[in-house]
């Protein structure tokens, strides 16, 4: 009878231990969900709007032959909840009067998100490459170092091509000014990396662009799709501009400021987003 009493009460003991454990296994693997959950969540809540939607407010613009934030012919402009880059008031000839939109902030390992598009006919007097050409630029040089005849800032691009509604003309290449990365392992010898997922997107119809930059890695996507990855950006000694902004020697690219090109056709963006790492 003792024996039959010892034997039961080992089988409940294990039992209750049992379900003790798995009640434990369950609890801790609800609360490593949770977290990843609210990881998740918290990463996407810190995405945070760049462009209010009514003014230039954070932004300061830079145009070819004219002095750090004039706006010279309304170029870049707000109406509607849309940040426009037009050249109706630039006359008969654009003359290269290229721009650039700084944000005002320094940024170094982040994901940028925009939603763009080409409408309208290129600038007159724009140069040929000019039709349905745009880009991000970003690791750029200071706002207050560009010069006033200075085109275009030491940066990295990542290049937008509208279609002409018949011809391939992807988007997404990296285009570098005083800049190299390193590509298939091996350093650029050209100004501009194609995408290596081609994708052209004819009309005025939205597009997605964004960028993702961390721990020297960019990648870039377009629509949510990945098109094109790079790494270890350094500046080129011999370039003039990029030589100012060597700093004892170190070449290594590890931040800079992120603006939008007024190259000489008209684009509209509606949404500028970014998530700072």
């Amino acid at each position: 009878m003792r024996a039959i009493c010892y034997d039961f009460l080992k089988y409940f003991l294990l039992s209750f231990t049992l379900v003790l454990v798995s009640c434990g296994e369950k609890k801790t693997s609800a609360s490593k969900e949770s977290a990843v959950l609210e990881k998740t969540e918290s990463k996407k809540s810190n995405w945070v709007s760049i462009f209010n939607g009514k003014d230039l407010e954070g932004w300061t613009m830079k145009i070819k032959g004219y002095p750090l934030g004039e706006n010279f012919g309304n170029t870049f402009r707000v109406s509607d909840g849309i940040l426009s880059i037009r050249y109706d008031g630039y006359g008969p000839d654009l003359k290269g009067r290229f721009g650039t939109l700084y944000f005002d902030k320094r940024l170094t390992d982040y994901r940028l998100k925009v939603e763009y598009r080409f409408v309208g006919e290129t600038a007159p007097g724009a140069p040929e490459w000019g039709y349905r050409d745009s880009g991000i630029q970003f690791h750029g040089q200071p706002p207050n170092t560009q010069k006033l005849n200075q085109p275009f800032p030491v940066c990295m691009e990542y290049n937008f091509h509208g279609g002409n509604g018949k011809d391939d003309r992807p988007l997404g290449a990296l285009c570098v000014n005083g800049i190299f990365v390193e590509f298939d392992g091996a350093k650029n010898t050209t100004t501009c990396i194609p995408a290596t997922v081609p994708r052209t997107f004819h009309g005025d119809q939205w597009v997605t662009a964004e960028i993702d930059i961390k721990d020297g890695e960019i990648i870039h996507f377009v629509n949510g799709e990945e098109i094109l990855s790079y790494t270890n950006p350094t500046y080129d000694p011999n370039n003039e501009t990029a030589k100012t902004l060597i700093v004892d020697g170190d070449t290594s690219v590890k931040g800079g400021y992120l603006s939008f090109q007024s190259n000489s056709h008209p684009i509209d963006f509606r949404k500028i987003e970014l998530l700072e790492y």
